[in-house]
């Protein structure tokens, strides 16, 4: 089950970060949810870092610094992608 709510939270925040960075984003769904994972992933380690990750009721900060993960692994993620596409389309 905890494997289904990473999906889940990386679909999630994949789609968010998605529609936060400006312009047209042109990774896959498979790989924004992926991105979308390590970017949770990403924010729950600093959240740690900082000592906000397990706080009473809802952890706000943590989920922002999930959200901010998330932005940063897509937008570094797409970029990484499109260089590489276009790379493969001139080989060819």
């Amino acid at each position: 089950m905890t494997w289904l709510w990473a999906i889940i939270v990386g679909l999630v925040l994949g789609l968010i970060a998605k529609a936060i960075i400006p312009g047209k984003q042109q990774i896959p769904l498979w790989l924004t949810v992926i991105f979308g994972m390590l970017g949770s992933v990403l924010g729950n380690w600093a959240a740690t870092g900082l000592g906000v990750n397990e706080t009473g009721g809802i952890d706000w900060i943590r989920h922002l610094l999930q959200l901010a993960g998330a932005v940063l692994v897509v937008g570094i993620g797409d970029r990484l992608w499109v260089s590489m596409r276009g790379r493969k389309k001139h080989a060819t």
